[in-house]
C-alpha cells in the first residue's frame, strides 16, 4: 500500500495533505525519515510515525453536525476559539470535511477517513452544497442571471448551480447551490455584485440533508448512508 494512502485511511489527513507531511520530513517508516513520495509500505509489518507519534489503522467513523455560530471548522485554533471537533464526543482523531465560516451554520461532516474527505471535497466529483443566504438588499433578476451563468472570482469563471427565492415575497432570502469548495465562495460571489451576506446556513451536502438535528446536535452516520452518498 502506498504510504500516503495508508496515512489517509488511518485518519491522519487526505492523500494530498499526507504528501505534504512526507515532503516536510514529518513521516518516519521503521525509524527512517521519508522524504520521497510514492513509497510502498506493509501496514501489518512496518512502523509508521508522524511527528513522532505511531500511526495505526483505526475504525472509520462519520458524523453529521448541525454547526452553530461561533465555532471554527478546524481541529485546533491558534487564537483559542472553540472548534467543531469539540462538539463531537469520540475518542477518534476526527477532522471536518471542508469548511464552514466561523458564523455560518448548518450541515458539516466530520470523519477520520481521509480518502472519504478527499473524495467529497475534490472539485472533479461535484458534490452539490445547498445554502440559505440572507443578503442585505433584494436580489435583482439581472444579478440572478449573472450568478447562474457565471462571473469571475479569483480570475476564474464561477457560478451557482441554483439560485431561487426562499419565499416569493422576500427577495433578501435566497436558496443557492454550488459544487465549489473554495473558502467564502458563496459570500464572495454575492460580494462581487455588490451584495453582502448577512446570514448563511448550509442545508444539504450531496445526499445528506439537515433534518432532525437542532443547532449543535450531531449523529453518527451508518456505512449504508456513506455508501449511498458516495454513489451520488
Amino acid at each position: 500500500m502506498r504510504l500516503n494512502k495508508f496515512l489517509a485511511e488511518s485518519g491522519v489527513a487526505s492523500r494530498r495533505k499526507s504528501d505534504e507531511l512526507i515532503e516536510q520530513g514529518r513521516v518516519d517508516v521503521n525509524g527512517k525519515t521519508v522524504v520521497k513520495l510514492g513509497l510502498d509500505i506493509d501496514p501489518e509489518k512496518d512502523k509508521i510515525f508522524v511527528d513522532g507519534e505511531r500511526v495505526k489503522p483505526e475504525r472509520k467513523v462519520y458524523y453529521m453536525l448541525n454547526k452553530p455560530k461561533g465555532f471554527v471548522t478546524t481541529t485546533s485554533d491558534e487564537r483559542g476559539r472553540r472548534t467543531v471537533v469539540e462538539l463531537i464526543k469520540t475518542n477518534k482523531h476526527i477532522f471536518p470535511v471542508g469548511r464552514l465560516d466561523y458564523n455560518t451554520t448548518g450541515i458539516l461532516l466530520l470523519t477520520n477517513d481521509g480518502e472519504f474527505a478527499n473524495k467529497l471535497t475534490h472539485p472533479r466529483n461535484k458534490y452539490e452544497r445547498i445554502y440559505i443566504a440572507k443578503i442585505n438588499r433584494p436580489i435583482e433578476d439581472k444579478d440572478k442571471h449573472r450568478l447562474l451563468t457565471g462571473i469571475f472570482v479569483d480570475k476564474r469563471k464561477s457560478k451557482f448551480t441554483k439560485l431561487e427565492l426562499l419565499h416569493e415575497t422576500n427577495r433578501e432570502k435566497v436558496v443557492v447551490g454550488t459544487v465549489e469548495g473554495r473558502n467564502h465562495f458563496v459570500k464572495r460571489m454575492f460580494e462581487t455584485l455588490g451584495y453582502k451576506v448577512l446570514e448563511l446556513q448550509r442545508i444539504s451536502f450531496g445526499r445528506f440533508k439537515l433534518e432532525g438535528l437542532r443547532i449543535g446536535e450531531y449523529r453518527e452516520l451508518s456505512k449504508k448512508e456513506i455508501d449511498k452518498l458516495l454513489k451520488k
